[in-house]
């Protein structure tokens, strides 16, 4: 009888266990694993746009800088050996005409 309630206890702790991956609970491993994917995602697709590290760092401050930094340096060498040449990003919309004038921002409200 106390054979058959511990295996009884044990197959159902063991069905409760795997039943955490079906609803989607990552263990502590996983969100390292994620986080440093989409860390080195960020510092190859930084590279690519021809940025630097330090604008990739300052602009994804939570993002890991050494995942950051392994991912950029992955793309720039991917890169040199295929001859592959950046796509740098387009600046913003909103500040691209104001720069391109040559005009401070509210100087037409001054000339009324």
């Amino acid at each position: 009888m106390r054979h058959t309630a511990l295996t009884l206890c044990l197959l159902a702790t063991v069905s409760l266990l795997t039943g955490c991956e079906a609803l989607g609970i990552e263990t502590a491993t996983q969100v390292a694993a994620k986080k440093e994917a989409e860390g080195k995602a960020i510092g190859s697709a930084c590279r690519h746009a021809v940025r630097s590290i330090e604008s990739c760092f300052s602009n994804y401050p939570r993002a890991g800088k050494a995942a950051v930094f392994a991912g950029w340096r992955e793309m720039d060498q991917y890169m040199r050996e295929n001859s592959v040449v950046g796509m740098p990003s387009e600046p913003e919309s909103g500040a691209a005409p104001a720069a391109a004038d040559g005009a401070k921002p509210g100087a037409e409200s001054q000339k009324s």
